[in-house]
């Protein structure tokens, strides 16, 4: 049993750039990486669009007026999120999905971030995912992500309690009376209770019988692209929610009935009721929560993470009731 992702044979090898980009000068740094992935390019007519969604990684797209289809993305990884992200696993899922044809192109590794294919279409708001059309196709995507089996014929191990435990370490020192941010101290649970609430979580949930599957990680509504033509992409790689737009109980209901549809047979036996435990915020509010703390201690990104922080650990408290409440016949 292990949690390293393989990569299928036959993938082609990454190609290494040894740029490093400044993340506070992305643009300037991403031409230098043109200049390498497409030399036939006139560099003074590159056009380049900053995008501002990103919460851990800064990203800017590349490309020419002669050829408008053909956008480089590239990725600057964050200030230490190599702390909080398997920068490895991650390229190895990065291969492994787009040999399943879902993931774009890998273009090229550089020292700190990567180059990868920009895909057509048009990234989702909190709107659009309560889309029937659209929650069918979300739920195929993901239903094929989680029948990937890539770990080399291993029974993959869960790897969120790891993680978790990794990010409460991360921040332990931030609850202290020594910390600099009173916020912490004044808005987030202490650190006796989240701890409390992570052990009553891995024993709850480790004896619902769930499978475990490669996972998104990421899904927030910006990280999936959607092409009228050729259906849905899911963007990045690292599941969570967007509580900003949390899931009704309809809507709910709804996905888990589109998506078992086409999960495989092990995954539908867990049942709705199962995956609800985990969709409705009991893991993903506290994984992210932590998240956004690390962030709140690290990153140069111009935003509000450990108010985002104290959303997640507050949605968490809100929803776990109900959770436990909830009854889905299976």
């Amino acid at each position: 049993m292990e949690t390293q992702i393989h990569v299928p044979v036959g993938s082609p090898v990454i190609r290494k750039i040894h740029v490093f980009v400044d993340e506070l000068n992305v643009t300037e740094g991403a031409l230098e990486l043109i200049k390498e992935l497409r030399p036939t390019w006139d560099i003074s007519s590159v056009k380049t669009k900053l995008f501002t969604d990103g919460t851990t990684n800064k990203l800017v797209g590349c490309s020419v007026d002669a050829c408008p289809e053909d956008v480089v993305l590239v990725r600057v990884y964050g200030n230490k999120t190599e702390l909080i992200v398997d920068r490895d696993n991650e390229l190895k899922s990065f291969q492994v999905l787009h040999a399943n044809g879902c993931a774009p192109r890998l273009y090229c590794t550089f020292q700190n971030g990567i180059c990868y294919e920009f895909m057509q279409g048009d990234a989702l708001g909190p709107q659009d995912v309560r889309d029937p059309t659209l929650i069918w196709l979300i739920a195929r995507e993901m239903a094929r992500i989680h029948a990937i089996h890539a770990h080399n014929g291993c029974i993959p191990k869960p790897n969120l309690w790891i993680k978790m435990r990794k990010y409460f370490s991360l921040v332990a020192t931030e609850f202290t009376e020594q910390a600099s941010n009173i916020r912490i101290q004044q808005e987030v649970p202490s650190k006796a209770v989240l701890e409390q609430e992570m052990l009553w979580m891995k024993e709850h949930l480790s004896t619902l019988g769930s499978p475990v599957v490669l996972c998104h990680n990421d899904l927030l509504c910006k990280n999936i692209i959607h092409n009228s033509k050729e259906g849905g992409w899911f963007n990045g790689q690292s599941i969570g929610t967007d509580t900003r737009s949390f899931m009704s109980a309809h809507f709910l209901l709804c996905f888990l009935s589109f998506i078992l549809l086409f999960v495989p047979d092990a995954f539908r036996c867990c049942g709705s009721g199962r995956i609800t435990c985990f969709v409705l915020g009991d893991a993903s509010h506290f994984f992210w929560g932590f998240w956004a703390l690390i962030q709140a201690k690290y990153s140069s990104i111009d935003f509000d993470f450990l108010g985002y922080a104290v959303l997640r650990f507050n949605q968490y408290f809100r929803t776990k009731p109900t959770v436990m409440a909830l009854q889905i016949s299976e």
